[in-house]
């Protein structure tokens, strides 16, 4: 891949500034801080643009927070960056820098990417299972261990300077990930996760070129790779081990190797079966226990209409139709109802 170089410019430039702020404002306009901004732009993006061309940048200290995710209620700090500057100077970066980090990027890397979520991934996952049996016979599934936290900012920083010869725009990118004074790179940075795409994208290269995997996908840093046989898949977890010792990460204990006609993969939220997608009982668990709420207030609120509409997309992707006859249909809680409560701005629309 060809360096890219003299592109700091074009980050200070006023209507990349502008932008930047509005999309970084994207979902917070309910705040008295970022309305503010919103209100005088033209005045905060003077401010920005003097301090980019300054090149004097100064971001501020991060707030943490621990929040449970995911069924299993797994603790993480998240970083919550200021959304002025930091969060403003984070997308005058990213506008300029993800078409560069995209061009390199591979196909079936699928989160954190524009038009490459869940839903794109579990396509891919359903096609191969369905098309061709034979070099899907067995999956190996991994997951990296502490993989924001492990990141090396040393060889993250190198990583770029391979791609990028502009020294301003490197100057932003160290200033970035040096912001924290945490190990690695920072839960909750919009950078982080393009950043931290980037850091593996030389293992999604030497997966498919050197290994010759022929199916394989990545979401963040959980992988599935598919092959026709165990003894073939267990050289490429050892590999892949290998490979990862020098960037200072390590795969997981609980790594899982299996033929796929046995047992269903368990991914992205879905289970795959060859021919058929069932949505995970967790996620089955947490629409019912939604609807359930929205039924018993008898009204549908803002925050209920955005989790709706993702629900319904998790469900248009498996085979859910009597599940949905049964939990969603009855109560009429429709994708209409919940578009029209987003966009009239509504608090809540009753049922």
């Amino acid at each position: 891949m060809k360096r890219k170089g003299n592109f700091y410019k074009d980050i200070c430039n006023k209507e990349n500034i502008k932008k930047a702020i509005i999309e970084a404002a994207k979902g917070k306009k309910g705040r008295n801080n970022v309305a503010r901004i919103i209100e005088n732009i033209d005045y905060y993006v003077d401010i920005l643009y003097k301090m980019l061309l300054s090149k004097n940048i100064k971001l501020s200290p991060y707030k943490k927070m621990t929040i449970h995710d995911g069924a299993n209620k797994k603790e993480r700090i998240i970083f919550k960056p200021a959304f002025f500057p930091d969060q403003c100077i984070h997308w005058c970066l990213m506008l300029q820098l993800q078409p560069i980090l995209q061009k390199g990027m591979y196909e079936y890397c699928c989160a954190s990417v524009p038009n490459r979520g869940i839903h794109y991934g579990s396509t891919y996952i359903k096609r191969i299972l369905k098309d061709d049996k034979k070099n899907t016979k067995y999956c190996l599934k991994l997951d990296v261990k502490k993989f924001y936290p492990s990141i090396d900012k040393e060889v993250c920083k190198r990583k770029f300077r391979k791609i990028i010869k502009d020294y301003d725009v490197i100057n932003l990118i160290d200033t970035i990930i040096d912001s924290s004074q945490e190990s690695g790179l920072p839960i909750g940075n919009f950078t982080s996760q393009w950043f931290a795409n980037f850091y593996l994208q030389d293992l999604d290269h030497f997966i498919k070129e050197k290994m010759k995997v022929k199916y394989y996908l990545r979401y963040m840093d959980d992988m599935v790779l598919f092959g026709r046989n165990k003894k073939e898949l267990h050289k490429i977890k050892y590999a892949i081990d290998e490979f990862l010792k020098p960037e200072g990460l390590k795969l997981k204990d609980n790594w899982q190797l299996f033929k796929v006609d046995s047992r269903p993969l368990d991914f992205l939220g879905y289970r795959f079966y060859r021919g058929y997608t069932t949505l995970r009982r967790s996620n089955f668990l947490r629409i019912k226990r939604r609807v359930k709420k929205i039924v018993k207030r008898g009204y549908i609120r803002l925050t209920d209409a955005y989790s709706m509409i993702s629900y319904h997309g998790w469900l248009s992707h498996c085979n859910s139709f009597n599940y949905r006859n049964k939990y969603i249909k009855p109560y009429k809680i429709t994708l209409k109802k919940c578009k029209g409560v987003i966009k009239n701005g509504r608090s809540k629309l009753k049922l």
